[in-house]
């Protein structure tokens, strides 16, 4: 069963812990990097452990920002540590992370951004219903989910 807590003060310590593969190191953020910008962004930014029963197994970063066209909630962070990939925890994790998006924000939209080499997040947010903007975020190209 998969689950999302909350990073606090008991668990921020496992978190830096998790990495994902050396292949995948240009793909995502450090954790390190994300629990600081969540930290200076305390107010807009939910970081949130993954647990597969009561194994921490991963990390996503979330929250809202504003554009010319309103408010829209942003995917910032969504990883698996190495150990614990191609289990199917990352699928389910992904659900979970919409479901509180869906349940919990009045936004419309979603956005995230991706490097386009990194073809199994494409995959993932392709088979939840992102499609890219034909825009880009430096190198990353954005996709939306329209909720």
């Amino acid at each position: 069963m998969i689950g999302l807590r909350k990073i606090n003060k008991d668990n921020y310590s496992e978190c830096l812990k998790l990495e994902v593969s050396a292949e995948q190191k240009n793909f995502v953020a450090s954790n390190v990097f994300s629990l600081a910008q969540a930290w200076v962004f305390y107010e807009t930014a939910y970081p949130l452990a993954i647990y597969a029963e009561n194994r921490m197994v991963g990390f996503a970063l979330y929250g809202p920002e504003e554009s010319e066209n309103g408010m829209y909630m942003n995917i910032d962070r969504f990883m698996i540590d190495r150990q614990f990939q191609r289990k199917g925890y990352g699928k389910q994790a992904f659900a979970k992370l919409i479901e509180i998006i869906r349940n919990d924000f009045p936004y419309k939209e979603i956005y995230l951004s991706y490097d386009p080499s990194n073809i199994v997040a494409e995959k993932l947010y392709q088979s939840f219903g992102f499609t890219k903007t034909g825009e880009f975020s430096g190198d990353e190209c954005i996709a939306v989910l329209k909720l």
